[in-house]
């Protein structure tokens, strides 16, 4: 039982509890780096641990009512197979090619993941009128629907294969694609994470790529990690979390370019991301709040923090008044 492990689980489950992310783009990285697993093990002990861990996250956050479930069972419907074809492939290609596969394949990763962390940074800070879009739910319209399939099925493939994706890149499509409000696109993300890894995960152990001493020590820190992290969530505005989801994708790019063998000091990787959040939180301060809460939604805090379901309250604050009655 490494005290470093169980540290690093901790960390990584307040991450998901409180972003959605962390898991895969960060563990296995830490696995790698610090504890010496060899990669194919580090990337099927994270799936098999991240399964339980998004499994507690995503019931915190269902009963907190920031789960839209709809898109989570839409993006499942081509996630998990998308996932069951990434396990079968990674053992392929590890039987055959050995570990030559892996850099390539995760250097083009870490530079999504960088696009990715500009971009939502980009959006947070310098563009307000996109964060106006933002929506608490998704109309299931058939274009919603079939893009949700789509998306998961190649983002599952991803995860298959490397571990990434089911918080960095699934979070992603929640923002840029479906536009949801950051607290939700943090409890749709965990929910469905917890329905993708756990397919991903027995996957994994059928195909005898699980360390379950290694897993039950990660888990000693995460669980508790992501129970903080969830509860956190309701104290942590949304012009904070948009940042903090860069951030933490930042360092997930990071993470998955030192995987790839690239020489990334731990310094960087946990200085580069602190000092951008720094940065963006020095500059939300000098220009004030993105956005406001809309004034329809102004008495609901307190509804949402007795734990009622959220699209309840969206309900009730949206709905319009009854007309007076017209006097005769």
């Amino acid at each position: 039982m490494d005290p470093l492990v169980i540290v690093f689980g901790l960390g990584v489950g307040i991450l998901i509890g409180l972003t959605g992310i962390g898991g895969g783009s960060l563990m296995t990285p830490l696995l790698v780096l610090f504890a010496g697993i060899p990669p194919v093990v580090a990337i099927g002990t994270d799936l098999a641990y991240g399964a339980v861990t998004k499994t507690l996250g995503g019931w915190r956050h269902w009963r907190k009512g920031t789960v839209d479930v709809g898109v989570s069972a839409w993006l499942a419907v081509g996630s998990v197979p998308g996932a069951l074809v990434g396990v079968w492939l990674l053992d392929r290609l590890h039987a055959t090619y050995g570990r030559s596969f892996e850099p390539t394949l995760l250097v083009s990763i870490a530079v999504a993941l960088i696009i990715v962390a500009v971009t939502i940074l980009g959006r947070a800070l310098f563009m307000p009128k996109l964060v106006a879009r933002e929506r608490h739910s998704v109309e299931r319209t058939t274009r919603a629907k079939v893009s949700a399939v789509i998306i998961g099925a190649i983002l599952g493939l991803i995860l298959g294969v490397t571990s990434v994706g089911s918080g960095a890149l699934i979070g992603l499509a929640l923002i840029l694609v479906f536009q949801l409000t950051p607290h939700r696109v943090v409890g749709t993300d965990v929910f469905h994470a917890a329905i993708l890894l756990w397919a991903a995960g027995l996957a994994h152990i059928v195909s005898g790529n699980v360390d379950f001493a290694l897993m039950a020590t990660i888990l000693i820190g995460s669980l508790p990690g992501v129970w903080i992290g969830a509860q956190l969530i309701d104290k942590v505005s949304p012009n904070a979390l948009r940042p903090a989801l860069g951030c933490v994708l930042l360092a997930s790019a990071l993470g998955v370019l030192s995987k790839a063998g690239a020489d990334v000091p731990p310094l960087v990787l946990i200085g580069v991301p602190l000092t951008v959040g720094l940065g963006a939180y020095l500059l939300q301060r000098s220009r004030g709040p993105i956005t406001a809460v809309p004034a329809a939604l102004a008495g609901t805090a307190a509804t949402i923090e007795a734990g009622e379901p959220f699209d309840a309250v969206e309900a009730a604050a949206t709905a319009a008044p009854e007309p007076e009655p017209v006097p005769a």
